[in-house]
């Protein structure tokens, strides 16, 4: 399948299907934002628990919390983003649409990371590119990706603050607080998922690059002298296997370490994950040595010390840090194209979502054989809410015959097909006796089917999870 076919098939597949809308689409919708429909949500939802549970939960020295995307202006002066989070831009002088210079130079075949404003201006005369739309472009320029916004209530008062632009600043602001509350031995971790803004000059591919995106990251302090490099190498690793256990293969991920001249000016070392996307091999996930730079600014900005007091040596230190961070609309997005499989069954073209049970937005489906049988759907409402009860996010579906409940339930994703028939109900005419009280379960991946005692049901889906 050619790579913009399936991304054509995905993006129709996840707004036929309520994982992905549009944003304001009634309107004719806002660029670079999208809503997770009913099943998106679910799938989101369980990514992030799936990344609680492998790197904050399973740890004994992280600690959750949850911060406001608005937070005093100072905190991004410290930071270094009033400054220096731009991005370059250029303008269709005929249009006045804007666009990424690095992007247009890239898109011509020109490596544009290591690249300083003035010379992405240069070579873009040299080359004598024009705009998407063949027009003249303007000189390259700096474009801060910040979102401002007012705090107040009279316009002539209030004070400018910006949406955060990253959730890291967040963590570090609130270090002493967990110092102070929980007095924690260093090494230890603060984590949180949460929304970032970035006003983005040319939103693109989906909800790869978006305005408005939510991350799953922890800053992990660690002593200055410590070697730091296993435990670096050790994060990339757990990483590949966490994407491995919601169906990103291992294979579609590429290293991509930034040389020095690309790292921000703190960074000792940062390393991409990269995904094999339908559009491309683009950034998934980052792990960075951030030093000591963000504690020190803020200690130097608010006038709190950042310092942690060592009995030992009878020292005071600032911590180290290391950052592993994942996007979630990008596993999101990395997981949909993983997952997406095209397969013949009975001669027909089949569509279907081969999501790890444990983040599918339903575990299973339960439907009756026939809908206009009272005896088979008191059962199957039976069964449903047993599985619903136990398992959480369970589907009723009784639309349609049983091939059309399976193939609409392959194209979510959804494991497991329960069907009640006469069997289980012990009625009709050459009935199995020995099927009394069992129902079919139908495997969505490999289409086969055995019949399960319904007070076994529960027990035998978990064991698969």
């Amino acid at each position: 399948m050619e790579h913009k076919d399936l991304m054509e098939k995905i993006v129709s597949l996840a707004k036929r299907r309520g994982f992905i809308y549009q944003g304001s689409e009634i309107y004719g919708g806002l660029a670079g934002t999208y809503d997770y429909g009913p099943l998106g949500t679910l799938l989101k939802r369980n990514i992030q628990e799936s990344w609680v549970n492998y790197f904050v939960k399973s740890q004994d020295n992280m600690y959750l919390i949850d911060t406001p995307i608005l937070m005093h202006p100072r905190v991004w002066d410290a930071s270094g983003h009033t400054k220096e989070f731009i991005d370059p831009l250029v303008d269709d002088l005929k249009t006045n649409k804007r666009y990424r210079a690095d992007h247009l130079l890239e898109e011509n075949g020109v490596n544009a990371e290591k690249m300083t404003i003035d010379q992405m201006d240069a070579k873009i005369k040299e080359l004598k590119l024009k705009s998407p739309e063949g027009n003249e472009l303007s000189d390259v320029r700096k474009f801060n990706l910040m979102l401002a916004t007012k705090m107040g209530a009279v316009e002539e008062a209030a004070l400018t603050t910006y949406l955060r632009p990253e959730e890291a600043q967040s963590m570090f602001v609130n270090f002493k607080n967990i110092l102070d509350s929980f007095s924690p031995k260093i090494p230890f971790g603060i984590a949180q998922i949460g929304k970032a803004f970035r006003n983005e000059i040319t939103p693109r591919d989906f909800i790869y690059r978006l305005r408005e995106f939510e991350i799953m990251e922890f800053e992990y302090f660690i002593r200055p002298e410590v070697e730091w490099e296993p435990l670096f190498d050790g994060f990339l690793d757990q990483q590949k296997k966490w994407l491995a256990t919601i169906g990103v293969p291992t294979e579609k991920l590429h290293e991509m370490e930034h040389p020095e001249t690309a790292r921000a000016h703190y960074s000792k070392k940062t390393v991409d994950l990269e995904f094999e996307y339908p559009f491309g091999t683009k950034e998934l996930t980052g792990l960075a040595h951030r030093g000591n730079y963000d504690l020190g600014k803020h200690q130097e900005f608010s006038g709190v010390s950042m310092e942690v007091f060592d009995q030992d040596t009878n020292s005071k230190f600032i911590p180290h840090v290391l950052e592993p961070t994942v996007s979630v609309d990008r596993s999101v997005l990395a997981v949909l194209c993983s997952c997406y499989h095209e397969d013949e069954v009975g001669g027909e073209l089949r569509t279907v979502m081969k999501l790890p049970p444990s983040i599918a937005p339903y575990k299973a489906c339960v439907s009756p054989l026939l809908k206009n049988r009272s005896e088979l759907q008191e059962k199957a409402r039976e069964v449903f809410s047993i599985l619903k009860k136990e398992l959480g996010w369970v589907m009723y579906d009784d639309n349609g015959n049983v091939g059309k409940r399976y193939r609409r339930q392959d194209e979510i994703g959804t494991p497991w097909c329960i069907v009640v028939d006469f069997d289980t109900v012990g009625m009709g005419d050459n009935i199995n006796p020995d099927f009394k009280d069992m129902v079919t379960i139908r495997d969505r991946d490999t289409g086969s089917q055995e019949r399960v005692a319904i007070s076994d049901l529960v027990s035998y889906i978990q064991s698969r999870m």
